[in-house]
């Protein structure tokens, strides 16, 4: 099974920036679109940014213009450049991937990693 892994997470004041990352294994044929979505406990998880393959990227409105989403097709690693951070940002961060490994399509959800923005 592909397996993803988040890291960077941690501890920020408000203003200050962080960058996530997220390492996929396995055997894969192909990713296709890769996001990060956060959650708050007791809350719906919700996207923050999505990339595909080509580089075709959507940001969720309220962190357009402070945080940058990128990948390294090579490495099928996935970044999150997060900058001007609120505490409202505060969160458990998860990376998601689909696309093919031998056997078929799948969809992929890391274990999480904890942001939280102290004010």
């Amino acid at each position: 099974q592909v397996q993803l892994v988040e890291s960077g997470g941690g501890l920020v004041q408000a203003g200050g920036s962080l960058r996530l990352s997220c390492a996929s294994s396995g055997i894969i044929f192909s990713i296709n679109t890769m996001g990060w979505y956060r959650q708050v406990p007791g809350n719906e998880r919700e996207l923050v940014a999505v990339i595909t393959r080509g580089g075709d990227i959507n940001y969720a409105r309220s962190v357009k213009g402070r945080f940058t989403i990128s990948r390294d097709n090579a490495k099928n690693t996935l970044y999150l450049q997060m900058n001007s951070l609120k505490p409202e940002d505060t969160a458990v961060y998860y990376c998601n991937a689909d696309g093919r490994r031998f056997g078929g399509p799948f969809v992929s959800w890391g274990q999480g990693t904890q942001v939280t923005v102290s004010s």
